[in-house]
């Protein structure tokens, strides 16, 4: 089947076993850009749900799981287990984010479902991997932080190690993760053969750290918390204004004389401490000093200003509301509107990237909890007796 405008995936079926956020993350991104997702839960006579404590219809929730079909199985009963391999033999993608054991003893892991389709590929998220010394721990984004070395290198050394304000680590294991499916289907139109996809959040973490892991790997270099400094690109950083802050990146030797100048002191460049981009590092607590000095005598907005025609990267430290009120945000259309049957009209937090003939959409709010069951069982050729009989027996 052909891709039509506006659904660039929609030739893509994902069954999604997911939960909590690196999983949902990955799924979002076939989702959002027409995939066929069915959302696999557990019944509610299981008690068991990854509605997060009755916040399905929270923020968190809905921006994970919009767009996606909700269908209810017991995976531990035989019956549930068969209507879930029914949906394997037709899929493309499988994702789970279970403890690595317990995909085996469900008899649901990639040997098993690869006798069904071997054109599948399937996905495992895991905290540490599948396999190893640390793979039956159980993993999180703020461990996963401080092991990965990220806290080490955040915040302040003043106050100790700093955890982000985001979960990076589950987010970005949900991108690499995507992108690894991305690749293995794409690898898939040649060979006919799907694969078994890992991703952890510790190999995230340090895939993350980027050129400083490398800067160990290389040169034997161990990053410090560099604060709002930048680790090596000096003046980068948070200034304080007249009423508030602002951020500067004047590193380069010709941004730095160009800021030089709108501040009215060119005569920093003379200055032997300040001359260079390596005597700028060395010297980064006095320079910033000086030109903290300068910035708190205006306000943030007259400074952004004086840096926009002075040609300086500079730029305003916003709250999340101002951060939206923001018009290059509006402009972008970060905030994308959907229609919740209860809430009403919610946004949720777009696609930051575009392309130019099949746009992503974001076309339903997150599903309730088995919301699509009768749907779906129906296109596997179940009756509507034989769907009675299953949510009877607890099977949906």
């Amino acid at each position: 089947m052909k891709p039509v405008d506006g659904k660039a995936l929609q030739r893509i079926r994902v069954l999604d076993l997911t939960r909590v956020r690196a999983g949902p993350t990955c799924i979002r991104q076939f989702a959002d850009w027409g995939a066929d997702v069915i959302k696999i839960e557990s019944p509610e006579s299981m008690e068991v749900s990854d509605g997060w404590g009755g916040m399905r219809d929270g923020p968190d929730f809905q921006n994970l799981h919009r767009n996606k079909r909700s269908l209810t199985i017991n995976l531990k009963d035989p019956k549930g287990k068969a209507i879930f391999y029914r949906l394997v033999e037709k899929a493309d993608v499988v994702v789970e984010n279970f403890r690595p054991d317990v995909k085996f003893r469900l008899n649901i892991d990639y040997e098993t479902l690869s006798k069904i389709n071997p054109r599948i590929v399937y996905a495992s998220i895991s905290g540490f991997g599948q396999d190893g010394p640390y793979a039956k721990r159980p993993g999180f984004d703020h461990i996963v932080q401080g092991m990965g070395g990220l806290m080490s290198i955040t915040g302040d050394p003043a106050h100790g190690p700093m955890r982000t304000g985001i979960a990076v680590a589950d987010t970005g294991s949900g991108l690499y993760c995507a992108l690894a499916i991305m690749t293995a289907l794409f690898e898939r139109e040649d060979s006919g053969k799907g694969q078994w996809v890992q991703v952890s959040l510790l190999q995230t973490m340090i895939a993350m750290l980027d050129f400083q892991a490398a800067r160990w790997l290389m040169l034997n270099e161990i990053p410090s918390q560099p604060g709002n400094n930048h680790p090596t690109s000096i003046p980068t950083g948070v200034y304080p204004t007249a009423d508030g802050h602002i951020n500067i990146a004047a590193g380069e030797q010709a941004m730095f004389l160009r800021l030089c100048n709108a501040i009215g002191r060119p005569d920093l460049i003379e200055v032997e401490n300040f001359s260079t981009e390596e005597n700028r590092s060395i010297h980064r607590n006095e320079l910033n000093h000086v030109l903290s000095d300068i910035t708190r005598r205006r306000k943030s907005s007259e400074w952004l200003s004086i840096m926009e025609k002075g040609h300086v990267a500079a730029g305003p430290i916003y709250r999340v509301n101002e951060m939206f009120d923001d018009a290059q945000i509006k402009h972008l259309k970060m905030a994308a509107p959907v229609d919740h049957k209860r809430i009403g009209k919610i946004k949720l937090v777009a696609q930051p990237f575009s392309m130019s003939r099949t746009p992503c959409e974001i076309r339903t709010a997150a599903p309730d909890r088995g919301e699509n069951t009768v749907e779906i069982l129906t296109s596997l050729d179940y009756s509507d007796r034989e769907i009675e009989a299953l949510r009877q027996e607890g099977v949906i």
